[in-house]
């Protein structure tokens, strides 16, 4: 069975991972989407909210499933039995950043391919980071995550500017 991990914060989740996961279901006979415990990059949504948004999001998918990790990604990988690390680029911005990580996790384990994935052109300009500011400022992003995010979004926002 050829298995992937897709890492990441997921802080939140937007259509452009979904694309992602979506067409990795194409290549691989599982994925998982491995939302990450990274508490220095302060995330709006704890580990295990961020994790209820993924599974709701790829419940449908026959084949993905959502799990966190803590640690090296190259332990999890591992420990999954997975043969590749899937990544999204966006931009040529994220190339470089994205080659030294998995030039880094070649080192730590030569057994674990990185396969980078662009999404469509429709989601090139998507970040969590970006889809989060326009929701702080009250924009509507009903159009770059799915539904239940965009609701969990709001609440989250609102009740931490009371």
């Amino acid at each position: 069975m050829r298995t992937v991990i897709y890492p990441g914060s997921f802080d939140p989740l937007t259509n452009g991972h979904l694309d992602v996961i979506q067409r990795a279901t194409k290549l691989f006979d599982r994925v998982i989407v491995a939302v990450a415990k990274n508490e220095s990059k302060n995330p709006l949504f704890t580990l295990e909210e961020r994790l209820e948004l993924v599974e709701r999001a790829v419940k449908h998918l026959p084949n993905v499933e959502a799990d966190c990790f803590d640690g090296l990604l190259v332990d999890y990988v591992q420990r999954q039995s997975a043969q590749a690390i899937i990544r999204g680029l966006r931009a040529v911005s994220d190339f470089e950043f994205e080659f030294q990580l998995a030039l880094m996790n070649r080192k730590l384990n030569e057994n674990v391919e990185t396969i980078f994935m662009m999404p469509k052109d429709t989601y090139v300009f998507l970040s969590s980071r970006i889809v989060k500011e326009i929701a702080r400022l009250g924009g509507d992003v009903s159009s770059f995550v799915p539904a239940h995010v965009q609701k969990a979004l709001v609440g989250t926002l609102m009740v931490s500017k009371a």
